[in-house]
């Protein structure tokens, strides 16, 4: 199939000339683009009816899907264990409904009790929200759990994993702008993407590593990591795409592409898709 790049929501240059997500199929063929990941980061609020016409639009448009669940799904809370189902529940019914095949997760903080605890809980948390998510008919929605951008939080490249080893139908979400950020700058070479790749490809085997999911945009970072999203113009950070295309095109990887720039994400991601075929 050969990778597929695309915008995370709709660029600037979008918002300015539409009114309606719905017009974003059209909008994307003619920009060349083949995927498009509907966030819903502050809430699932598509209607049904909605869903599925934006669905049945990208799919003749020859758009693959994925969607951004909540930011409000903490896996790290144990006290959080119903709310995050709910949260999922609702994001993989409207995955349904517009048939988008993935369904990006982020994980949460660390918090007090350390990195381990946390991750003991993160594990315990997906491994029951997946039992139940199945039991409902979601079982072919792949739940993809993110590389996240701030030190704090968790989401290393290894716990990521860690946590898709869990289970076969878990992908990694793989932000490889957020792995520039929590490293301050340091995982941006070709010597750093060959490593991610291998340490991928050992966890959870090629097919699934060929599969991946990827964010990618410039991160302006702090102490903390991670600050503000930029554009591909915003050089002063960090990382470039042509030292990941060069390490996972040679490897026959047909990751999924998204392009968080900030307000250009579109048009980024022409860039990217430019740069990997030049490669």
């Amino acid at each position: 199939m050969g990778a597929v790049f695309g915008p995370a929501g709709n660029s600037e240059s979008f918002n300015q000339k539409y009114k309606s997500t719905v017009k974003a199929p059209e909008w994307l063929k003619d920009m060349g683009l083949t995927a498009y990941e509907y966030q819903c980061g502050h809430g699932v609020v598509i209607g049904q009816d909605t869903a599925r016409r934006l669905g049945e639009l990208m799919a003749r448009s020859g758009i693959r899907l994925s969607l951004h669940a909540p930011y409000y799904i903490v896996l790290t809370n144990p006290d959080s264990f119903d709310k995050n189902v709910e949260h999922l529940r609702k994001s993989c019914r409207a995955a349904r409904w517009m048939g988008a095949g993935r369904v990006v997760v982020h994980t949460g903080f660390a918090g007090k009790d350390g990195r381990e605890a946390a991750f003991r809980t993160a594990a315990d948390t997906l491994t029951r929200a997946l039992e139940i998510l199945r039991s409902e008919g979601y079982g072919d929605i792949t739940l993809c759990p993110e590389v996240m951008g701030k030190i704090s939080q968790l989401g290393t490249l290894e716990e990521v994993l860690e946590l898709c080893a869990l289970d076969r139908e878990l992908t990694p979400c793989v932000d490889f702008g957020h792995l520039y950020a929590r490293t301050l700058g340091e995982f941006a070479g070709e010597e750093h993407f060959t490593r991610a790749c291998e340490m991928m490809e050992a966890k959870i085997g090629l097919e699934r590593a060929r599969r991946l999911h990827i964010h990618f945009s410039r991160i302006e970072y702090r102490a903390s990591g991670e600050y503000r999203h930029l554009t591909l113009e915003d050089k002063q950070f960090g990382p470039d795409f042509g030292p990941l295309a060069s390490v996972l095109k040679p490897r026959g990887y047909e990751p999924v592409i998204i392009c968080e720039s900030r307000g250009t994400q579109a048009e980024d991601a022409c860039r990217l898709r430019d740069t990997w075929e030049d490669v």
